[in-house]
This record gives structure tokens, C-alpha cells and sequence, in this order.
């Protein structure tokens, strides 16, 4: 689901202005809708930072079923660059907590659905900061070893510890068919 949401918003929101989203998750607003906190990247290789807000918006007809249907449109309350970051704040790295800061001029408290979608954006921040800035994000209370992995194992992405997971819960299945001597 979230591909096709994330194929919707390129289309409709980041491709007429010359954009390329690079990774977004959901965030709880006070407003109604649902709302996205985005990463961009535009053509001259700036990164932007929005808040975006979908609604239903309009009627649409399908050309395949000839039914009408509502269409989401996407608003940009809120954009900043990735120079105008200056401390990403994760609050408390030793609970489980989905909200964190973000020092622009002003401070944004965002909360987002989950602290998976957290450390999702935080890791997505430092990537960019580091390869486009050529200098480092300041990251405070959020669990390093989840931000930027160190052990080569951890490095290789969700994949390869799933695989690992998987390889082990099989040896022990295996194991716990053998006959006993």
C-alpha cells in the first residue's frame, strides 16, 4: 500500500514541480486527513522537507468502470530545506516513543505513527546530509546503532536479517525432528 501511495504522491504532488520523493512517512496531526511528513529531492539536488496533508478531493471518472470515484489531493502546509535543519531530535532513545523535534528557526514537534517510521526518517536525514552536504546532521537522543549500523551484519539492510532469521528458526526446526539417541 505504501508504494502505491508513494507512486500517487510523485505523480500528483513532486513530479509537476521537478521532484523526486525519496522516502515519507505518516504523521498524527491535529487537523482531519492524514497527514505525511516528506523528503524531496529536486532537480539542482536540493533537499526539501514538507509536511503534506491529503484529502479527498474531487470527483473522477474511471475510464475502465465509467463510476465516479474521489480523487486525494495533496497539500504542502509546511517546507523547509535540509539546510535549515539544524538538530534532529529524537527526545528519548530509551523508550519507545514515535515523537521527536526539529530545530528549524523554529522548533516542529512531529509525531509520527510509529518509531520504525522515526527511525526510517532519521536514518533517510543523515544519508542525505551526508552525501549532499558533506556535513553531518546533528542527531541528538535517538539510538545510534539504528541510525547509522557499524556491524557488518547490520549493515546489509533488513533483508539479510530477515534471511539470517529465517536460516536459524530452520536449523532449529530441523533440529527438533532428529530422533534422539
Amino acid at each position: 500500500m505504501s508504494s502505491l501511495l508513494k507512486e500517487e504522491m510523485q505523480r500528483v504532488l513532486f513530479r509537476p514541480e521537478k521532484q523526486k520523493l525519496v522516502v515519507f512517512i505518516e504523521i498524527e496531526e491535529e487537523q482531519s486527513g492524514r497527514h505525511f511528513l516528506c523528503v524531496s529531492e529536486s532537480k539542482s539536488k536540493q533537499v526539501l522537507i514538507s509536511v503534506v496533508r491529503c484529502e479527498k478531493f474531487r470527483p473522477v471518472k474511471s475510464k475502465k468502470s465509467r463510476r465516479l470515484g474521489l480523487e486525494d489531493q495533496y497539500i504542502r502546509t509546511e517546507v523547509w530545506t535540509l539546510e535549515e535543519l539544524t538538530i534532529l531530535d529524537g527526545r528519548d532513545p530509551d523508550t519507545d516513543d514515535p515523537c521527536f523535534l526539529m530545530h528549524f528557526d523554529t522548533v516542529r514537534s512531529v509525531k509520527a505513527v510509529n518509531c520504525a517510521a522515526k527511525y526510517c526518517l532519521a536514518r533517510s536525514l543523515v544519508a542525505l546530509s551526508d552525501s549532499r552536504q558533506h556535513t553531518g546532521l546533528h542527531v541528538r537522543n535517538f539510538d545510534w546503532t539504528y541510525i547509522k549500523p557499524t556491524s557488518i551484519y547490520s549493515s546489509r539492510g533488513d533483508c539479510m536479517v530477515l534471511m539470517r532469521i529465517c536460516f536459524y528458526a530452520f536449523n532449529l526446526v530441523c533440529l527438533s525432528l532428529c530422533p534422539v539417541p
